[in-house]
């Protein structure tokens, strides 16, 4: 099985998924991300490039593709963003589809996410994941990660130039990342969970 995490920016599937996406590499599943913005704004493009390679190695991805589009300019790009993760979507027909929460206060966060919904719109299964600029995120369906947690941490430390970009004083995206898992794992009564909205789910029977 196929499992595609999609992101405005690098960083993004490590807050939101990467314990759901480390136990699906845990059972063999092949794992593909795409990013869609170098980052710019949040550092060096390079340093950030390197950083998000890191990670990948920790979740042990199959492969990473760029979408190429600048940092805070989603937004502009309509049929060109769908396109870009259509060409995608036809080269590894993934069986799962993860992507930035709609409601953000991210403009490209919300780009992002709408254009997913129109480039998966024949995909079975579309999740997505929150992040702490999601807005009004009620999830209802649970992933317990309390096996994953430390390496979901460790994903985070390879963004090394993001740890504390958090603009809370004295508050790393680490302890952001914990305070959440807690948070969802208390709704769905495990010690740690990630949290996920469907957009569609298909459960077999």
């Amino acid at each position: 099985m196929n499992i595609l995490a999609i992101s405005a920016h690098p960083d993004d599937i490590e807050i939101g998924c990467a314990g759901t996406i480390v136990k699906w590499k845990e059972k063999g599943y092949k794992l593909y991300l795409m990013i869609m913005t170098d980052g710019c704004l949040g550092g060096d493009t390079e340093l950030r490039r390197k950083e998000q390679e890191q990670s990948a190695e920790i979740l042990g991805v199959d492969d990473i593709f760029w979408g190429g589009f600048k940092d805070t300019e989603l937004e502009h790009q309509g049929r060109r963003l769908i396109e870009t993760i259509e060409d995608v979507m036809k080269r590894i027909k993934p069986e799962f589809v993860l992507v930035n929460y709609p409601e953000d206060t991210h403009q490209d966060h919300r780009s992002l996410a709408c254009a997913a919904v129109s480039a998966a719109r024949y995909s079975k299964n579309v999740l997505f994941y929150e992040c702490p600029t999601s807005v009004d995120f009620h999830p209802t369906v649970f992933v317990d990660i309390s096996h994953s947690i430390e390496k979901k941490l460790k994903t985070l430390r390879s963004h090394a130039s993001q740890v504390y970009k958090t603009n809370i004083e004295g508050l790393s995206i680490l302890d952001i990342a914990m305070a959440m898992a807690h948070f969802r794992g208390t709704q769905g009564r495990v010690k740690y969970a990630e949290g996920f909205q469907p957009l569609r789910l298909f459960v077999n029977i």
